[in-house]
């Protein structure tokens, strides 16, 4: 009876530390992506958005090592998916970057295509800007950009053969917590 109920101990361990693996590794379970944003070509026209402001405050957040890494690795994620569809890879835009760092930032607050002070999520560079994918608490490259391609409206955003450069970025909070933005232009 003792070598049962210790065997019972020993396997209720190791399924409490494969799911403890296997969550870790899935990224955190309140991981969310939302919808993705996408603008037609001619929606605002006539009228510019740069936010100057938002884009040098946001450029003065230093990035670590590891999200340069996991910057670069999604990058190439991205652009792997679309190669193995035949479509072509998407060109790194620093301009796309710049909005992007100001995006991530701004969904710590407000985790939406809109913007904290109301206005449309393409009004940091409306020069740039016509797709938009959303992240939270993805702590690697391979978690979002999963979660980006199992989500019809972001896969479409990736895998939109008219858009030809891509510029990302990932803000970090003081608990450690990633937010990404990932801008797609033309």
């Amino acid at each position: 009876m003792r070598k049962i109920e210790s065997l019972k101990r020993t396997v209720s361990v190791l399924v409490v530390g494969m799911l403890v693996v296997v969550l870790a590794a899935c990224g955190s379970r309140n991981a969310e992506i939302g919808d993705a944003a996408f603008r037609a070509a001619g929606e605002g026209a006539g009228e510019i958005y740069i936010d100057d402001t938002a884009i040098a405050l946001a450029g003065e957040y230093q990035s670590s090592e590891s999200i340069n890494a996991a910057l670069s690795e999604a990058f190439a994620l991205v652009n792997a998916q679309r190669t193995a569809s035949g479509l072509p890879a998407l060109a790194w835009s620093d301009g796309l970057a710049s909005a992007a760092q100001v995006r991530a930032q701004e969904i710590t607050s407000y985790f939406s295509h809109t913007r904290p002070d109301g206005s449309s999520w393409w009004t940091v560079n409306s020069t740039l800007q016509y797709g938009e994918n959303l992240a939270k608490l993805y702590q690697s490259s391979s978690s979002v950009v999963d979660a980006w391609m199992n989500s019809p409206t972001h896969r479409a955003n990736i895998m939109d053969s008219n858009f030809a450069t891509i510029g990302m970025a990932i803000y970090q909070t003081s608990d450690g917590s990633w937010y990404w933005a990932q801008e797609f232009g033309y």
